[in-house]
């Protein structure tokens, strides 16, 4: 897959806007899937970021939800299903349960986390992925690969050391008391994998991840920026609301970004 240095950029009025926007496109691919071979494979993220773009995306019609089969992007090393933070806990309330999913692989960071991630990562390489949901963390990162990521992995998923800057973000946005009470590692998605992803969605929404937005769409691609790894990505489409996008330079917006458009 060659690399390229020339995403297009969706970008809309605000954060809201963006993600009804991204969800359309999902469960338009989503529809589609089944349309085509009767079921579709999805992986899912968590986060902040990610909450309106899900609440769209379940109240999307005409999806049967039963012919859906969803992957869990990444999830905390050692943290209870029941802690406010679990990403098992998050796709369990905001998209398993309301849509009625009943094929899922959670990924269990509770358990043996290595044998967690070959376990779901041999589930996760069995068939073609559809779409994976995704973002751009505040240190760069997608997913939990933080900077500097492993680029060359080929495992589906990585069990890896959470930087300051990811857990400072994670602890900002309010899921734990205090930095101390973010866990130090997690499962993620690895960057190899994501590239091996039919289509990719990345919503990047407010002010706070514009820097690192800028950083890893007009700079280089490089393991220090690992979301940057998604410009090699053809399938992969970004959208932005007008905070995620405010760092981007004249000259690239000029180039890359377009008024976005739910049709």
């Amino acid at each position: 897959m060659s690399p390229t240095s020339d995403p297009l950029i969706r970008l809309y009025p605000d954060r809201p806007a963006a993600a009804a926007a991204a969800a359309h496109h999902a469960a338009g691919i989503i529809r589609q899937a089944i349309a085509d071979r009767g079921f579709a494979r999805i992986v899912a993220a968590t986060g902040a970021s990610q909450m309106e773009f899900v609440a769209a995306l379940v109240a999307a019609p005409d999806i049967d939800w039963t012919k859906v089969e969803m992957f869990h992007l990444d999830e905390y090393v050692g943290l209870s299903i029941d802690h406010p933070a679990s990403f098992r806990r998050y796709l369990l309330d905001r998209l398993i349960k309301p849509t009625g999913i009943t094929r899922y692989h959670l990924l269990d960071g509770e358990s043996d986390p290595d044998e967690t991630a070959r376990r779901v990562g041999a589930e996760l390489q069995s068939a073609p992925i559809d779409v994976a949901f995704a973002g751009i963390g505040e240190n760069g990162h997608v997913a939990f690969n933080d900077p500097p990521a492993n680029f060359d992995a080929e495992e589906p998923y990585l069990v890896v050391d959470l930087d300051e800057g990811c857990r400072r973000q994670q602890l900002g946005e309010g899921w734990f008391p205090t930095l101390e009470a973010v866990p130090q590692r997690a499962i993620t998605m690895s960057p190899q994998q994501l590239l091996r992803i039919n289509q990719v969605i990345t919503l990047v929404p407010d002010e706070r991840k514009a820097a690192a937005a800028q950083r890893c769409l007009e700079g280089p691609i490089s393991p220090d920026a690992p979301a940057s790894i998604l410009r090699r990505h053809p399938g992969n489409h970004f959208y932005f609301d007008e905070g995620g996008a405010s760092r981007l330079s004249p000259a690239y917006r000029a180039a890359h970004v377009v008024a976005g458009s739910d049709s």
